[in-house]
């Protein structure tokens, strides 16, 4: 096959030349809730194209090698004194695959335990796009399924508002968890 960003042949969807080059992650960290921690890896328009593959059957190998390039290194790196839960946000099977139960499986290490089909949105809305007027008079309505681990790590591809980690740590918090910090693939405020 031919590399979707060089089109020289590959083994993978990307190379591993551009993945050095194109998809190297970098921290960018903002705080929401007053102080919790949001880190990403990649500016929103840096991979916005890629991002963009998450409804397709493509997407499925895109998010892997993202998941790989950022949030598996980033696992293997976090030193924690007790094993953190890590939960996805709405990782909800939508075309074959859930682009953030990929996310979240990528951080399995010592200090993190992936846990899945745990945090739910009733609302099935997509904020894909919209304002956040439309996002703040259409909330998740966020569902928990019951797990043992008090500390938590929050995953999902993309912050934007802020407003669906928001949720989820409001509701991670009304069942007594701790969410230490939130991650994401891409920030949109950076610029």
């Amino acid at each position: 096959m031919r590399c979707l960003m060089c089109e020289n042949l590959s083994l993978e969807h990307i190379c591993s030349n551009c993945q050095k080059t194109f998809l190297t992650p970098s921290l960018y960290k903002r705080k929401i809730l007053g102080n919790i921690e949001v880190i990403s890896f990649y500016k929103y328009g840096e991979i916005k194209n890629l991002l963009h593959t998450k409804h397709t059957d493509l997407g499925y190998y895109i998010y892997n090698i993202l998941a790989k390039n950022s949030f598996k290194k980033f696992a293997a790196e976090f030193n924690y004194p007790d094993i953190v839960a890590a939960i996805a946000i709405d990782d909800y099977v939508k075309g074959g695959y859930s682009h953030t139960a990929i996310l979240n499986k990528a951080l399995k290490s010592k200090n993190i335990k992936p846990l899945f089909n745990k945090l739910r949105a009733k609302n099935r809305v997509t904020y894909s796009g919209k304002s956040k007027e439309f996002r703040i008079f259409n909330p998740r309505f966020f569902e928990i399924n019951s797990f043992k681990e008090k500390e938590v790590i929050l995953v999902d591809d993309i912050i934007t508002t802020g407003l669906t980690f928001t949720q989820a740590i409001q509701t991670m918090q009304k069942k007594d968890h701790d969410v230490l910090f939130c991650l994401s693939l891409a920030d949109a405020s950076v610029k």
